[in-house]
């Protein structure tokens, strides 16, 4: 069965940006709602935000610790930020599912108790200048074309690709920009292992208003032996993303590629394209289409692969929002025992999720 891997300052997932506006960064097609700005005294003006949504799966061929229904609370969360003068930050507290393709479903309890406790992302940023900015706490990785919270991205599940790149770590990042020029650096512990040997780094050229090319880079410099559920054998690799992002209108475009190598042990290689289209009405339609395959024992057995195809129409007014989505992933030269069912031995798996929430 797939290895899961557990995942907002700077992100290249929709272009960079130096942490001046309002978090969490969103894909879309969801918005965050304007806001709410308090006075806090010798803080200065916060800005506070939130969100509350549950989740109900049901799916075919599930894994034997796995149930074919499942319902929880998806997200209930709030986001509290300073984004104004030298020193700024941003705390994000509450509860959140991280629902991922061909993963077995985990409660809303066991994502927060295993993965980044009630506090996923907080941060403080030192801004000495108007173009470069430094970021020291929990921080949202740079790798990868995906965010990590289900509201901040097209789909609700997370992707195959994005499963073998790490989410949240804890370090330092600095960041700058010249021009159509965007760099970040960053110094931090990867795969939420509490050994600080990762170095990752980003760099974004912004075409024009409607088009960014992103190449982004991270591995470990050292070895390390120490896995959970955060922290799994993936700790160990580097990771290599190139990233187009094309936004205009009422259109999303992103194509991905994507190679990790984790040393004498296994390699994945593959590509990706999400697709979000706003209708008029309050309405939405997303996709995305994916496909990986692999050396060693990394996705369904050794030398495996497997490809995905989601679609996710959304129903967003004001602060309320609504969507479906149908899923569908098959695994490709796996081993009998490690894809899909109770017994391992289904090439495919269907699912069908509904969420409904508010975003506040």
């Amino acid at each position: 069965m797939f290895l899961c891997r557990c995942a907002l300052a700077v992100s290249f997932a929709a272009g960079i940006s130096l942490c001046f506006a309002q978090q969490p960064s969103m894909t879309g097609p969801l918005q965050l709602p304007k806001s709410h700005t308090f006075d806090a005294g010798p803080l200065g003006k916060l800005d506070l935000n939130g969100v509350v949504s549950g989740l109900g799966l049901v799916q075919g061929n599930h894994a034997g610790s796995d149930a074919a229904a499942q319902a929880d609370l998806s997200n209930g969360q709030i986001f509290i930020q300073k984004t104004s003068g030298w020193w700024q930050f941003y705390i994000q507290a509450g509860a959140y599912n991280i629902p991922v393709l061909a993963t077995p479903f985990a409660s809303t309890a066991d994502n927060v108790t295993k993965l980044w406790g009630p506090l996923p992302v907080a941060y403080l940023t030192l801004v000495p200048s108007k173009n470069f900015s430094i970021l020291i706490g929990k921080l949202p990785s740079l790798i990868g074309a995906e965010y990590t919270f289900d509201f901040e991205n097209m789909n609700i599940e997370r992707g195959l690709l994005w499963n073998q790149e790490n989410s949240v770590n804890r370090g330092i990042q600095v960041n700058g920009s010249l021009g159509k020029l965007s760099l970040s650096a960053s110094w931090n512990d990867g795969f939420y292992s509490n050994r600080y040997t990762w170095i990752t780094g980003a760099l974004a050229y912004q075409i024009n208003a409607a088009n960014s090319l992103s190449f982004v880079a991270g591995g470990n410099a050292g070895h390390t032996s120490f896995q959970t559920v955060a922290t799994p054998v993936q700790n160990n690799s580097s990771i290599y993303d190139v990233i187009y992002s094309f936004k205009k209108g009422a259109w999303v475009v992103q194509p991905y590629f994507q190679y990790t190598d984790i040393p004498h042990t296994a390699t994945s290689g593959g590509g990706a394209l999400l697709v979000a289209y706003n209708f008029k009405h309050h309405l939405s339609l997303s996709g995305r289409s994916e496909y990986i395959s692999s050396t060693g024992n990394l996705l369904f057995g050794p030398g495996s692969g497997g490809w995905s195809l989601t679609v996710t129409p959304a129903f967003q007014n004001h602060d309320f929002f609504v969507r479906g989505e149908v899923s569908f992933v098959r695994a490709t030269q796996y081993t009998p025992g490690d894809a899909f069912g109770v017994a391992g031995m289904n090439q495919s798996q269907p699912r069908g999720s509904i969420e409904a929430g508010f975003l506040f």
